[in-house]
Order: structure tokens, then C-alpha cells, then sequence
């Protein structure tokens, strides 16, 4: 079901569940175990990530990409993860090439510390220019 203009998309619930206190490791145990119930459409699946639009775009293109892993910063991978590190890096590749911007230019942020609003590591793939709203 499509929103309609000015009402939030079918994931903005997650969105607003994601940045609550309480919702801690539980982000990355609805990633890791529940992810086919996300609505959301997803542009890439592997075993070890989701990557979907942002429900809230701050860039004409900007795609969410999140381990099926409950992790809460950067600091908590080890090497160990090396098969989620792999997937990450191919699935950038792969949307670069498909979404057409190598020739625009591109980012991959991933915020941490004071600069991550939502408690499960996750990284922006975002193209073209920054809308006034913030990466969220």
C-alpha cells in the first residue's frame, strides 16, 4: 500500500521504532531473524544485509544497507565478520553500477558515536545533492 503525500511510508514505523531508547539490540535481532516481514523494497539481499530506500530520503538516491546482525556500533565487528564485510562491499558495488552513480558521484556514510541516531550499525549509499533534511 502506497502513503499517501505527507503521510509516512509503509516503513516509517521502523524508522520511529529504531530510534527509541528500548529499541537497542532489538533492531538488529528484527534484521537478523524477521527480515522478510520489513516492508520495504528491497534492492539487494544476501545472508548478511538488507539493503532498501530510505523511508526518508535526504538525497535523490539514498539507499539504506543493514547487517542481519545485532550491532550497535562499528567498534563491535571483528574480523570474524569478514563474510558480512564482503557482501557490504559487493552490494555497493552492485547498486553503484545499477543506480548509475559512478559517473554522478557517490557516498557510503556510516555515523557513529554522537553522530548515530539509531543503536544497529548501518551505512547511507546516497547520490546527488543533500536535501535540507538530515541523514537519519
Amino acid at each position: 500500500m502506497k502513503a499517501a503525500r505527507g503521510e509516512p511510508g509503509p516503513a516509517a514505523w521502523l524508522l520511529r521504532l529504531a530510534r527509541t531508547r528500548r529499541a537497542g539490540r532489538w533492531i538488529g535481532w528484527i534484521f537478523a531473524h524477521m527480515s522478510f516481514a520489513i516492508p520495504v523494497k528491497r534492492l539487494r539481499e544476501t545472508g548478511t544485509l538488507l539493503a532498501f530506500y530510505h523511508p526518508r530520503p535526504a538525497y535523490p538516491i539514498h539507499v539504506l544497507i543493514v547487517p542481519k546482525r545485532a550491532w550497535g556500533s562499528l567498534m563491535e565487528l571483528e574480523s570474524s565478520d569478514a563474510a558480512f564485510l564482503r557482501d557490504l562491499f559487493e552490494t555497493v558495488q552492485a547498486l553503484v553500477r545499477e543506480l548509475g552513480l559512478d559517473a554522478g558521484g557517490y557516498r557510503l556514510i556510516a555515523n557513529g558515536g554522537g553522530f548515530q541516531d539509531v543503536a544497529q550499525v548501518h551505512f547511507h549509499l546516497v547520490g546527488g545533492e543533500q536535501s535540507a533534511v538530515s541523514i537519519e
